[in-house]
Formats: C-alpha cells, sequence, structure tokens
C-alpha cells in the first residue's frame, strides 16, 4: 500500500495558443489505506485526472507520487496500481477463474499461488461458486465483482475505480456500494474512486474531492462537504435535492429579496448582497416566518419534496412522506434555525463566515 500525492498538475490538449487546459493546477494528499471518491458533473476533469495518475494520461505540469516514487514518466504497467473500468472489460472467451487469473499469468507467478490469489479474491467477493462460468452467464453486478476480483488479486499499492457502477440498475448500485466498503474494510488497501453520483460519494467516501471545470472546490469528509460547503457550486452539487440558494441584500437581522423581507434568527454576517443557503430539510413550517407559495409537490415514501417559489426565487422544502401534500398554490409559512444558515458571496461564490 502506498500514499498518493498530486502536486499542482496541469492537463493541456494541443500546444502554443491552440492549447486547451482542462486540469488546472490540482493540489491533493491521498493517505495511506484511505478512500477517496472524486465527483462532479460530466466535463469537470474527475476521470482525466484518474487516469493521470494510471499514466493513461500524460501530464502537462506538475508530478504525481505513488509512495514515495514521482511517477510522471513511469508506465502505467510499472506503477503498481489496479484499475476498475465502467464496463467491466473481461474477456467473453474465458471463464470468471481465467479472467481473474490472467495478469498473473502474464507475471509468470507459480500456478498454485495464482490459485491461492483468485481463491482468496474470490471469497471475498463471494464469487467461489462462479469460477467456473463465462461473463455472458453473469450478471452486471457479478460481472463488477469479477473485474473487481481481476484488480485485487494483482495486490496493488493502490486501487483506482472509473465510475464502476454506472452501468448497474438502482438496486445493484446499492449491493455493489457495500461489497466496495467491505472489500476496502477487508483490504485497507489505498483508493480513489471516480463518479459523478453524488450519493456514491456520500456513501462510500472516507473524504470527498469536488471537481468543477478542472479544479478543486472542496475536500473534505462527507460530513464537512454536505454540513459546510465551501462554495455555492458545493452547495447546489453535493445534497439531493441542492440546497437551496437565495439572493438578496442582508443588514443584520433582515434579508431583503425585492419587495420581500424576511426576518432571519441570527445577524447575517455583514451587510449588502449576500446568498443564503438552506437544505431542503433544515427549513420547518411555523405559525409565521418566510412564505412559501406551493407549485407541486413529489411523494417519495419515507419523505415528501415540497416546490414552490419564496418571494419569486425556486425553493424546495422536505416534509414527511405522510404528511399532507400542500394544495398548489396554497402558502406555507417557513422558519429556519440560525445554525443551518449557509452564507455566501455573489461575486467570488465562496463561503463567508
Amino acid at each position: 500500500m502506498a500514499s498518493i500525492s498530486i502536486r499542482q498538475v496541469v492537463k493541456r490538449y494541443g500546444t502554443g495558443a491552440k492549447a486547451h487546459q482542462v486540469i488546472h493546477g490540482v493540489d491533493a494528499q491521498i493517505a495511506d489505506g484511505e478512500f477517496i471518491v472524486i465527483v462532479g458533473p460530466s466535463g469537470c476533469g474527475k476521470s482525466t485526472l484518474l487516469r493521470m495518475v494510471a499514466g493513461l494520461e500524460e501530464i502537462s505540469a506538475g508530478e504525481i507520487a505513488i509512495g514515495s516514487r514521482v511517477v510522471n514518466e513511469v508506465e502505467p504497467a510499472e506503477r503498481d496500481i489496479a484499475m476498475v473500468f465502467q464496463n467491466y472489460a473481461l474477456y467473453p472467451h474465458m471463464s470468471v477463474f481465467e479472467n481473474m487469473a490472467y495478469g498473473l499469468k502474464l507475471r509468470k507467478l507459480p500456478t498454485a499461488q495464482i490459485r491461492e490469489r483468485v481463491d482468496r479474491a474470490a471469497a471475498i467477493l463471494e464469487l467461489g461458486h462462479l469460477l467456473g462460468r463465462k461473463p455472458r452467464e453473469l450478471s452486471g453486478g457479478q460481472r463488477q465483482r469479477v473485474a473487481m476480483g481481476r484488480a485485487i488479486v494483482r495486490e496493488p499499492q493502490a486501487f483506482l475505480f472509473d465510475e464502476p457502477l454506472s452501468n448497474l440498475d438502482a438496486k445493484l448500485r446499492v449491493q455493489t456500494r457495500l461489497e466496495i466498503q467491505k472489500l476496502h474494510r477487508s483490504l485497507n488497501v489505498t483508493s480513489l474512486f471516480v463518479t459523478h453520483d453524488q450519493v456514491e460519494a456520500m456513501t462510500l467516501a472516507q473524504r470527498i474531492i469536488v471537481m468543477n471545470a478542472g479544479r478543486i472546490e472542496q475536500i473534505g469528509t462527507p460530513e464537512a462537504v454536505y454540513g459546510r460547503p465551501a462554495t455555492t457550486f458545493v452547495a447546489g452539487f453535493i445534497g439531493a435535492p441542492a440546497m437551496n440558494l437565495l439572493r438578496g441584500d442582508a443588514n443584520a437581522r433582515v434579508f431583503s429579496m425585492g419587495e420581500q423581507v424576511l426576518e432571519l434568527p441570527a445577524p447575517a454576517p455583514r451587510r449588502g448582497e449576500l446568498i443564503l443557503g438552506l437544505r431542503p430539510e433544515h427549513a420547518v413550517q411555523a405559525q409565521d416566518g418566510w412564505p412559501l407559495i406551493v407549485e407541486a409537490s413529489e411523494m417519495l415514501g419515507a419523505e415528501r419534496l415540497v416546490y414552490g417559489q419564496l418571494a419569486g426565487q425556486p425553493f424546495t422544502l422536505r416534509i414527511d412522506g405522510l404528511a399532507a401534500a400542500p394544495a398548489p398554490g396554497s402558502q406555507l409559512m417557513l422558519q429556519a434555525p440560525a445554525e443551518r444558515l449557509h452564507w455566501f458571496d455573489p461575486a467570488s461564490q465562496q463561503r463567508v463566515e
């Protein structure tokens, strides 16, 4: 096992005036044995960053180290990492055992050692009864476990996962997330996991790297990223549904949104234009407070989402699923505790303390 250091890494395509830069001086330190999830929207550079760690993309500037060794010029096969892809990449004509053992055979390991490693990985992933089957005889979840088993048998310094759950249906994604959690607890191998799904990020990560447009917006535990987002992007991306972000002018305990004046439970951090953030589950109904005009609602089982307008700006409220659905056009009065309010600067989009 080993740590991974990403130091001022840049990626650009092309040269000169036509060069297009997609990664802008990224810094991140992944501790030995840590499980890090890189999350962000499509096109933010997360997979490109992972592929640079793997050696599948060249680094334009900066350096990447695995353990104490800088690997900028090291071939992928010599980096002692194992990668799990979105599309499984299994050999269709080989059995499960042969797929898992193939890389070890290329390294000319003794047959007994190959059998031992494959059997151990199969036991961890509950694949022992499937070793004689071909990939076409497996479900999507089983194929993904075979792909993970092929990585495990290599006993690498680090695992790299490139959106490995994207091809699975919702139920299988949940099951496979649990498999990956158990796998990391069992092996404790340094892992980098890329996804666009913030639910995967929140449930799997020890720390999350949130990326946007080739830059890191925030690094922190799931609790820190959810509870204290560093930017409006993080506030809007992490959490389902997203945090409500309201623009207005603050003056002590008053927040003005056009003609609507909201009373705050505590003074705003400064006067002037600010963005007020509030998660849907942290607003509560009351006798008086902020007026929400209901537009629609969705029943999701344990919870109900109410969509509406607060002073002409969109607002989502999460309530108990068994509560009566408010009628479209009706008005709900909302309040929020001071410790649940988040403040952001409209120009920089950064958190204001």
